[in-house]
């Protein structure tokens, strides 16, 4: 910024907002890099409006502009922090896990009582799989792939599934 303003004022020619101008481009285009689209969901808003915010703030103290700098950081960064804690509330994000149910018998699994329990907390069943003669041939497994909000209280979830005197133990597992 101090060479945008002292070259014109050093050569006698030249536009001042030249090089600034320079660095607002750059960083849209370094802002742009970091903007993923994932299927329906896109990343990285936050970081390409912070890198450009950022810009501004250095190019803004370079001109000598100090409050305006300082009031303009304080801004952004009460955005930044406030505003993700209200989007989080609003919008919590939602992971995939994988529940293992061991039941305690070889037939085939009840997974009713499962589904009921997902659906009263709200979590979505991607799909089930069952694998009977899991450990040694004496019990069944099955194993259910589910969309968890980040809100939701695993433990609760679990403790409901396992009322049922038919199940062993459940474990669960992120998905990669």
């Amino acid at each position: 910024m101090l060479l945008s303003i002292w070259l014109p004022q050093f050569f006698k020619a030249g536009d001042p907002g030249r090089i600034a101008a320079q660095v607002v481009a750059g960083m849209g285009f370094l802002g742009a890099g970091a903007i993923i689209r994932l299927g329906n969901d896109v990343k990285g808003l936050t970081t390409a409006a912070s890198l450009w915010v950022v810009a501004a703030i250095g190019m803004t103290i370079g001109a000598g502009m100090y409050v305006a700098a300082f009031v303009t950081e304080i801004l952004a960064l009460a955005s930044l922090v406030w505003l993700n804690r209200i989007e989080r509330k609003i919008f919590p994000d939602i992971r995939s896990k994988i529940l293992e149910v061991h039941y305690n018998h070889f037939s085939e699994p009840d997974t009713n009582i499962a589904m009921e329990v997902f659906k009263s907390f709200s979590v979505k069943s991607q799909s089930i799989n069952i694998y009977p003669g899991h450990e040694g041939g004496k019990k069944t497994m099955a194993s259910f792939l589910v969309s968890v909000l980040e809100t939701t209280d695993i433990s609760k979830l679990v403790k409901a599934i396992k009322t049922s005197d038919d199940i062993d133990h459940i474990e669960v597992k992120e998905k990669n």
